[in-house]
């Protein structure tokens, strides 16, 4: 019964991990769809960059590169760790 149980829960886990390619969707519009692009003609380059780092400082509004603070605060607020986790493993793949 605990075999079962604990199959349930992994199961679930997994059909609730965040999906990169989805969650990037929205970021492409000014990064690219490989992220080759400086948004807005401002920012640097994210691919290659630390992505982990830079998302979680602009949800918790301590970074502002190139302006983009405020924007950018606005794009991720919602993202959970896991999203954060899950769209910079994307970006990484591109």
């Amino acid at each position: 019964m605990k075999k079962i149980a604990l199959t349930l829960l992994v199961a679930s886990v997994g059909l609730m991990a965040a999906d990169g390619a989805a969650l990037y969707k929205k970021c492409a519009a000014c990064h690219g769809a490989h992220a080759e692009k400086k948004a807005l003609g401002k920012s640097a380059v994210i691919k290659g960059t630390d992505i982990v780092a830079d998302l979680a400082a602009y949800k918790a509004g301590t970074l502002n590169k190139h302006g983009m603070g405020a924007l950018m605060k606005g794009q991720v607020a919602s993202y959970s760790d896991a999203d954060i986790a899950a769209v910079a493993t994307y970006i990484k793949g591109l």
